[in-house]
């Protein structure tokens, strides 16, 4: 009997399991006496966790995209010749989708960063950026590059895709202002700048934190599928640069200089070539990472990416101060430049022990309802267009939901008064809950057509609502259509 630990079990799910049980009854395995579905991340991978009476326990992985997947499973066979930490690969099905793997547990060097950064801490990093020369000069060697997916190596074409991903899901959908012919050409030089490098190493391509597992003492390494042939540089910024790991500036030269005398020792005068072009790649990753950001926070909406903006983005200000672009490129200097004056990511310092509410008022026509830049995800919507609407007042129209003329009007409606009362019951019965749970953040939205009155009324009120619990939260109430 497997016991599927799911509250509710979409038929995806079950698809999930009927294959898993029969893989692992292809390969002699007992039945699992628990099979939990593990939190997502930001690709198409699904993984479950198995677990045995009296063998622990293993992951089983599925991922349709079964040219990745092909990618995955030689380079896992490889690297574990070497010697190399990579999760074993029990088994497979015959169309590459399902697989049985090694369980390294939970703890990650993400995980152990955020508890704060000791000497034991910054020991691992340097273990992390020796092995990473391993992968880099040793595992390139005999790897079988005509499986790699989506390309084999660092080549223009996937330069300026990622040139572009950054342009069409951070650029655009801020609405920066650029010359799209002169951002163009300073994507085609900045690309030229990168092939310049020595690409003869094994480009790892996503070789951070969260990739790297802590597993009987020592690290261990996932989510290689999407490397190449390609530059040094790239995997030693994904690692030091790496947004929310926030390792500061002193620890990132001590690994730097750490790396580089590492380097010097497997391949004497490279270092002075990689610092050549190092700054170049930290410009180029965080062009990356941004892309990918907004295409899995503002289009996606995934809470996660939405909070890294923030720390990308300070990465984005040092960068600029230590190694400005103008000269060289312009016009994405520019969009640099718009980018660090993005108001809606200079995140306000929390109270210390105590729940942070947001509180907006917003326009459905205008913007939108606002996201979430916190991990809580995202929180109230209320829809204020169903309440009287003093824009359609020609005397009124010009006050806001701050002013008496529109409070007074709207304090006399009823259906108003009946309106606050409800969704103030709501808010309280989340608000508690919250507390007693030791929640961070709780966002409350407030949205009519104009984003003027109505809104911004009721988000005021429950900003003065709220008051009662002022001892333990705190409250940043933004009128975003105001703010304009």
């Amino acid at each position: 009997m497997v016991y599927i630990c799911i509250r509710s079990i979409p038929i995806y799910v079950i698809n999930h399991i009927e294959h898993i049980s029969n893989l692992l009854s292809r390969n002699n395995y007992p039945d699992a006496t628990e099979i939990v579905e593990l939190p997502s991340s930001g690709s198409n991978r699904i993984y479950f966790r198995l677990t045995f009476k009296h063998t622990g326990s293993l992951l089983a992985a599925y991922n349709p995209d079964v040219s990745e997947n092909i990618a995955w499973h030689s380079y896992s066979f490889h690297f574990r010749e070497k010697g190399f930490h990579v999760p074993e690969i029990y088994a497979r099905d015959e169309d590459y989708r399902y697989f049985l793997i090694q369980d390294l547990g939970t703890s990650d060097l993400f995980s152990l960063t955020g508890q704060g950064i000791d000497n034991k801490v910054e020991g691992i990093y340097k273990v992390v950026l020796r092995d990473l020369l391993r992968f880099q000069i040793e595992g390139i060697k005999g790897l079988d590059l005509d499986v790699a997916y989506p390309v084999k190596s660092f080549d223009g074409n996937s330069v300026l895709w990622d040139l572009n991903y950054f342009k069409y899901y951070f650029v655009k959908p801020h609405e920066l202002f650029f010359n799209e012919s002169k951002l163009e050409n300073d994507f085609q030089s900045f690309a030229g700048k990168l092939l310049e490098t020595d690409r003869t190493y094994f480009m790892y391509r996503d070789f951070q934190a969260r990739n790297i597992l802590l597993h009987q003492n020592k690290p261990w390494y996932i989510d290689f599928q999407g490397g190449r042939e390609g530059p040094l540089m790239y995997d030693v910024v994904s690692l030091l640069y790496q947004a929310k790991a926030n390792l500061g500036d002193e620890l990132r030269k001590r690994l730097l200089d750490f790396y580089l005398q590492e380097l010097e020792k497997l391949a004497p005068g490279e270092s002075r070539k990689f610092m050549t072009y190092y700054e170049y790649f930290i410009y180029f990753r965080l062009m990356q990472v941004l892309g990918a950001y907004g295409f899995r926070g503002l289009i996606q909406r995934k809470g996660h990416f939405l909070s890294s903006i923030p720390y990308a983005i300070n990465n984005l200000i040092q960068l600029l101060g230590d190694h400005s672009l103008k000269n060289e490129f312009p016009e994405l200097h520019s969009v640099f430049e718009q980018i660090i004056s993005l108001g809606q990511y200079k995140v306000k310092k929390q109270s210390e022990n105590k729940l942070t509410i947001t509180i907006n008022s917003f326009s459905y026509k205008k913007q939108g309802y606002p996201l979430d830049y916190t991990e809580n995800g995202g929180g109230f919507v209320f829809d204020c267009r169903a309440l009287p609407n003093p824009g359609r007042i020609p005397e009124l129209r010009d006050f806001t939901g701050r002013e008496n003329p529109i409070i007074e009007f709207l304090e006399s409606k009823a259906e108003v008064r009946s309106f606050f009362t409800n969704i103030s019951a709501i808010v309280n019965q989340s608000v508690d809950n919250y507390l007693e749970r030791g929640f961070d953040n709780l966002q409350l939205n407030f949205g009519c057509t104009g984003g003027k009155h109505r809104s911004v009324y009721n988000a005021e009120l429950m900003a003065k609502h709220l008051q009662k619990y002022s001892d333990r939260i705190s409250v940043q109430l933004n009128h975003i259509q105001l703010d304009d």
